[in-house]
């Protein structure tokens, strides 16, 4: 109450000056109070930042400093206008006028603070240089979107047929482009996700294996093992199956399976084994490579031999050295790799020629 009695006070007794005094009070006013908003505001940004890491919050505070003090200076200009002079016919495009500027003031301070957020995370975080245009370009239209909405608002436009235009023209819209619309919620759900990033080594549940080369709005462009450029709609990886072989860490295992003959020695051929992988270059001292006996076959006992490369792009070298080391290896020490072999059986093997039957004794062919 105290304050509002003050205020009334203070008003009262502006209006009591002449004219051209009550002009210079209001507007000293303001360019006092405004000059205290940005001495301030230095002292509180410089205070805030001192304790924030980065250079974000530095870019967000400069940037909504300045339009701050001005519109306190066009306030006091606009209770300038309307404590002296009499508006009764003038007041409304007064009123209307001086929150107009306001409006478009904040709404460019505002398309401008996300350029520079944009730009300032980009160079500080690691954010993908395609991704942050996207948000950029959301934020720009949020915000003179609704900067028109205000501004209709104020010099009473009636936006009611507007918007129902508008959502007749969204509605068209989104069903001709539906697709761009699924790429575009597409692309910032995987990089909300963080299923993968430029440089990743992926394998799509297609089939396809290959780097990330390039994330747009609508696409993803993957490099093959065939050096061939692999373009996917982001709705189509948003809802399929991605291994991403490049997180959470670069080092990956190649499994080598082989089999050996029943009547090998085990112990021999798994120190053989050990000896080959320790051999390869490729194949990373720790942890160290190992043989792990799988299973007896139906014509071999299933081994494989284990090891970490440092990079997923390095696996079809490794398989194809390891293979061949594996082969000579098991050559050199006699052991044997079997082949699948199957045993026929040929129950009451008559070679009496008899209709329908074949040269061998079976009826069409057929061992009975």
């Amino acid at each position: 109450m105290q304050l509002a009695e003050l205020l009334t006070d203070a008003e009262a007794a502006v209006v009591g000056l002449p004219p051209w005094a009550a002009v210079l009070v209001i507007l000293g006013g303001s360019v006092a109070v405004a000059w205290l908003v940005r001495v301030g505001g230095d002292a509180a940004i410089r205070r805030l930042t001192r304790r924030i890491d980065g250079d974000v919050d530095d870019v967000v505070f400069s940037t909504l400093h300045p339009p701050l003090y001005v519109s306190v200076l066009i306030g006091g200009v606009y209770l300038a206008a309307t404590v002296v002079w009499n508006l009764s016919t003038l007041d409304y495009p007064v009123r209307a006028g001086t929150f107009s500027i306001l409006v478009v003031l904040w709404a460019w301070t505002l398309t401008r603070l996300g350029r520079r957020v944009a730009a300032a995370a980009t160079d500080e975080v690691s954010f993908d240089r395609k991704i942050l245009p996207i948000f950029q370009n959301v934020w720009t239209a949020i915000v003179l979107g609704a900067s028109a909405f205000v501004l209709l608002s104020l010099w009473a436009v009636d936006v009611t047929p507007l918007l129902a235009s508008a959502g007749i023209v969204g509605i068209v819209v989104g069903f001709a482009a539906k697709d761009t619309i699924a790429n575009f919620f597409g692309s910032i759900a995987l990089y909300a996700d963080g299923t993968y990033a430029v440089g990743d080594f992926v394998v799509l549940d297609s089939g396809e294996r290959g780097r990330v080369e390039d994330i747009s709005i609508r696409s993803t462009v993957i490099r093959t093992r065939d050096d061939m450029l692999v373009t996917v709609p982001n709705s189509v990886l948003n809802s399929a199956l991605i291994v991403n072989e490049s997180t959470p860490g670069r080092d990956r295992r190649v499994r080598i399976p082989v089999g050996v003959a029943y009547d090998s020695d085990l112990d021999h051929v798994e120190a053989v084994l050990e000896a080959v992988a320790a051999a390869e270059d490729l194949i990373e001292d720790r942890p160290r490579p190992r043989v792990r006996y799988r299973s007896f076959g139906d014509s071999a006992v299933d081994v494989e031999l284990l090891g970490w490369i440092d990079d997923p792009v390095l696996r079809g070298r490794v398989t194809h050295r390891l293979v061949k080391a594996v082969h000579a290896a098991f050559r050199e020490e006699g052991i044997t790799i079997p082949f699948p072999q199957r045993e026929l059986t040929v129950v009451g093997g008559g070679t009496d020629a008899t209709p329908g039957a074949g040269l061998d004794g079976t009826r069409d062919g057929v061992a009975r």
